[in-house]
């Protein structure tokens, strides 16, 4: 393995970084983006029932925040409740849009390297070929011996760059779609929470 990497030439260090790289962030993202971790089953229920029996205090909110990225959004709506309900569906809104950031970390990096690793193999193929025609010029083209580099060069490369790539692009796409979700039903969890608690409201003004 070894000897193959080696005579793809200094290309093959870039390549074999971002491959490093992007499965760091694969494996990072997969465990990130656990709907678990992001969507606590029954957490809207939980704050529910906390806030109806007053015991959301400044030490509950902040241990509902730090939970999950779905506490961050539900705490920033629970800090407004004395306002109107379009007030909080804004504030809930903007921490959505952080919460949102947040989920697609190192998503940009991951696309990045799907793009530029063919790149890079690519230039790998060229620099091979180059070293090709150079041999050619001095030995012509009896020494097959002299070529093999150059073309080994450029065919380990383009593999490489395309084996990275491929990959990488995959798990791009599989966690976009992967946060688009997410964030569609942490929408849905926030609104159940806005209509719960003025949905109270209304009931306890009415009595």
């Amino acid at each position: 393995m070894f000897e193959l990497i080696a005579a793809g030439g200094l290309l093959m260090v870039p390549i074999l970084l971002c491959s490093v790289i992007a499965l760091a962030i694969v494996g990072e993202r997969f465990w990130s983006l656990r709907p678990a971790r992001v969507i606590p089953p029954a957490l809207v229920a939980q704050v529910l029932h906390l806030q109806r029996h007053g015991q959301l205090d400044p030490q509950k909110i902040q241990a509902v925040r730090a939970s999950s990225p779905l506490g961050e959004i539900l705490v920033a709506g629970l800090l407004q409740q004395r306002h109107s309900r379009e007030v909080m569906k804004e504030r809930i809104e903007e921490s959505g849009r952080q919460v949102t950031l947040q989920l697609e970390r190192y998503l940009n990096t991951l696309g990045t390297i799907a793009t530029i690793t063919p790149l890079l193999g690519l230039l790998g193929t060229v620099v091979g070929m180059i070293r090709v025609f150079a041999a050619i010029s001095a030995q012509g083209v009896g020494n097959p011996t002299a070529l093999a580099g150059g073309i080994s060069e450029a065919l380990i490369t383009t593999a490489a760059g395309l084996l990275v790539a491929i990959p990488s692009l995959m798990f791009y796409r599989y966690f976009r779609g992967r946060v688009d979700e997410l964030v569609l039903r942490m929408e849905v969890e926030a609104q159940q929470l806005v209509m719960r608690l003025y949905g109270d409201r209304s009931t306890m003004e009415r009595h």
